[in-house]
Order: structure tokens, then C-alpha cells, then sequence
């Protein structure tokens, strides 16, 4: 009678396990990437191809891409944003496969998706802040939203330049600014380009916490594409190019 009490307890307990095994692979196959590619390869013309280590991340999982110049940060950044056509491969962001996308499609869920920071703000010259940021929701398809572009503006201390065109802000409110455009529309993910390299450190530690920041407001996923290795430290998700 003992024995046979200790192995219906031992079967509880492997019954118990197992369901707890179960529900953890569930959950798991239930991940939602924001990020995720597969075997992704940029043929350059008259050049060797380059192969890229498979990325997935998750939502709110801000990541980091580090490597030096000429390991391809800039060409995967690119089929990240689906500004570039891999040769092998697929990029999924938010679970859309963007290679099953037309052009038309495509331009749509890269404004609705996807925010670009770049090295320079790019902001149209003979446009306001203020009327570059509305520009920016409309092509997305949304509804011009004032009073959410204040608050933007406000959160980055620009909201007394909505009248200010580009060639009257100063360099660091210009990235500011472009940092407004860039998450006006609450990207499921926010791509940034090199947002440190020119600058010193006290500078670098100011601009990366407002990054963190204004991602987390947004809800959206930071990735920085750099080869400044001074701010590794403050990621625990990275990806380094060789």
C-alpha cells in the first residue's frame, strides 16, 4: 500500500510538470516579435553578398545593433525599414512579412509602423515643426492631431518652436525635432541611426535617455544601429556585426 501511494504521488507530480512544460511552450509560441528575419542576404553589385545573423525582437525589448564601419549596420537597418529589398530572406515587422507588400502597401505600413531617426533630421525646408510633424501623421493616414504634437513638442522641449522652420532651429533641436516626426505616430518600432556618434559624452548620456524615454511614452521598441561603444552597457539586448 505505501508503494503503491508513493507512485500515484510520483504521477501527480510528473502530471503537474508536464502541464506546467505545456503551458510555457504555449505561451512561448505565443510571443509577439515586433522584430524577426530569417537568413537574410544583401547582394551589393560586383560585390560578395553579405549574410546577417537572424534578429528577433520582442516588444518593448530595446535593443541595440553594434559593429564598426563596413559591417553592413546601415544595409540591415535598411531592410529593417524596408527601404531595401534583401536577397535572401524574409524581415517580419509587427508579424507582416513586408516582402508580400507592394510598393504602394509598403510606403503605408512603413509610415504607420515604423519611425526613422536619422543622422540628419531631414525636415522639409519650406515647412514649419509644426507642419512637418502634421505632414507626418497625414501620410501615415491619421487624423492631424494638434494637441498630440504639442505634447510631443512639449515632452522634448520644442513646443515653443512649432512656427520655427528648419534653418532657424540649432543642431540639437533639429534631432529633436526629428525624434517629434519620428514617433508622432506611435511606431511599433523606432529605428535610430548612429543618434550618439558626433557627440561627447555628456551629450550621449542626455540624448540616449530621452530616446529610452520618448520610446517608452510612444510604446514603441527602440533599435539603435551604431558603432559607438560607450552606450553598450545600458542594453541588455544586443547584436554585434563582424
Amino acid at each position: 500500500m505505501p508503494r503503491m501511494i508513493l507512485l500515484l504521488q510520483l504521477y501527480c507530480i510528473y502530471k503537474a510538470i508536464s502541464l506546467s512544460l505545456n503551458r510555457f511552450s504555449i505561451f512561448e509560441h505565443m510571443s509577439n516579435p515586433i522584430v524577426s528575419t530569417e537568413q537574410l542576404t544583401f547582394q551589393y553589385t560586383n560585390a560578395k553578398s553579405i549574410a546577417f545573423p537572424d534578429i528577433h525582437i520582442e516588444k518593448g525589448q530595446h535593443t541595440l545593433l553594434l559593429g564598426d564601419s563596413g559591417t553592413g549596420k546601415t544595409t540591415l537597418l535598411n531592410m529593417l525599414g524596408g527601404l531595401s529589398k534583401p536577397a535572401t530572406g524574409h524581415v517580419k515587422i509587427n508579424n507582416q512579412d513586408l516582402s508580400l507588400l507592394s510598393n504602394s502597401k509598403l510606403d503605408k505600413f512603413r509610415s504607420q509602423y515604423i519611425g526613422f531617426i536619422f543622422q540628419e533630421a531631414h525636415l522639409l525646408k519650406n515647412l514649419t515643426l509644426l507642419e512637418n510633424i502634421k505632414l507626418a501623421q497625414s501620410l501615415a493616414g491619421k487624423k492631424v492631431d494638434v494637441n498630440q504634437i504639442h505634447q510631443v513638442l512639449k515632452q522634448l522641449q520644442l513646443d515653443h518652436k512649432t512656427a520655427a522652420y528648419p534653418n532657424e532651429l540649432s543642431r540639437g533641436q533639429l534631432q529633436r525635432a526629428a525624434i517629434a516626426r519620428s514617433v508622432i505616430n506611435k511606431p511599433a518600432l523606432l529605428i535610430a541611426d548612429e543618434p550618439t556618434a558626433a557627440l561627447d559624452d555628456s551629450n550621449t548620456n542626455r540624448v540616449l535617455e530621452l530616446l529610452l524615454d520618448i520610446a517608452d511614452t510612444a510604446g514603441s521598441t527602440l533599435l539603435i544601429t551604431t558603432h559607438d561603444k560607450r552606450i553598450r552597457d545600458q542594453f541588455s539586448k544586443m547584436y554585434i556585426l563582424k
